[in-house]
């Protein structure tokens, strides 16, 4: 719900409709205005948009780090999470994300002035200070990134232990290319529900050469934007084919039997005409 949720006002809400045009004061004796950063009053939605965009992107990270801890407890113990998870997790889930928001808000905005909170030219964090440098003291660091950073950790700490128990050394397990399937199958899950493919956001932003660069963009976006259809293959078609065999045997090519005849140029004292069958198996991959 919360990935759902923030697509749609990623794609309605991301860019301004009001847009003011920086306008530089003219000065006949040519003296440095008082300041070059121009306010305005807050107009328009953009604002609640840039709030909206940021409480369901946290919501979403946290939702991922709540699964990481439901599937390590899961580990831990035989029976399952304790009762009072779930409770606990719909609480952190969906008010932790409004804390920080309410915390940003608060902080940073004011009608008068709702740069110090939100971008102006679309509809999302304050990150650039008036020299257009960035700046850790604006909502997009303390507000989006350093949390982020925290729950990308955590939720890597949670793969790395989930590596650990599923990867221990068992000669009878390792020499079976079915459960390796398996291990990488389930490792990868994992990691997309923990949206580990936002590690590559953070290498995007510290690395300064150019082809990379790109290449780590594309990949983002690709990882990133697909991350709903991941989570639907993985955890939904996948079991659901899974828990149907005779859907899957229908999907398996038939055994086909082939003809083949010998036939001899010339005499010989032996000649016969010989027949024969050959089956060749197809096995769906």
């Amino acid at each position: 719900m919360s990935m759902t949720f923030f697509y749609l006002f990623f794609i309605f809400g991301i860019n301004n409709p009001v847009q003011h045009p920086i306008v530089a004061n003219v000065s006949v004796q040519n003296i440095i205005p008082d300041s070059d950063h121009h306010k305005y009053p807050d107009e328009g939605p953009c604002t609640a948009f840039t709030a909206l965009l940021q409480y369901f992107l946290l919501a979403t990270f946290t939702w991922n780090t709540l699964y990481g801890i439901n599937v390590f407890l899961l580990f831990k113990k035989v029976s399952g999470p304790p009762p009072w998870f779930p409770k606990v997790s719909l609480a952190i889930g969906w008010v932790l994300p409004a804390v920080i928001v309410g915390i940003s808000l608060g902080s940073t905005y004011s009608v008068k002035e709702p740069l110090g909170y939100r971008q102006e030219e679309f509809c999302w964090l304050a990150s650039l200070d008036h020299k257009q440098k960035f700046s850790m003291g604006k909502p997009m660091f303390w507000g989006f990134l350093l949390p982020l950073a925290l729950i990308l950790l955590s939720n890597m700490a949670i793969l790395l232990h989930f590596f650990h128990i599923i990867c221990r050394t068992n000669p009878n397990l390792n020499s079976s290319r079915k459960t390796l399937k398996k291990k990488i199958l389930s490792s990868f899950s994992l990691a997309v529900m923990l949206g580990l493919s936002w590690v590559t956001g953070y290498i995007l932003i510290v690395t300064h050469e150019t082809n990379l660069k790109l290449i780590l963009s594309v990949v983002f976006c690709l990882l990133n934007t697909t991350q709903g259809v991941q989570i639907l293959i993985l955890f939904t078609l996948m079991p659901l084919l899974n828990s149907n065999p005779a859907f899957l045997d229908s999907l398996r090519v038939s055994n086909i039997g082939f003809h083949r005849k010998t036939f001899y140029l010339r005499e010989t004292k032996n000649q016969r005409k010989q027949e024969s069958y050959k089956s060749t198996e197809f096995e769906l991959a």
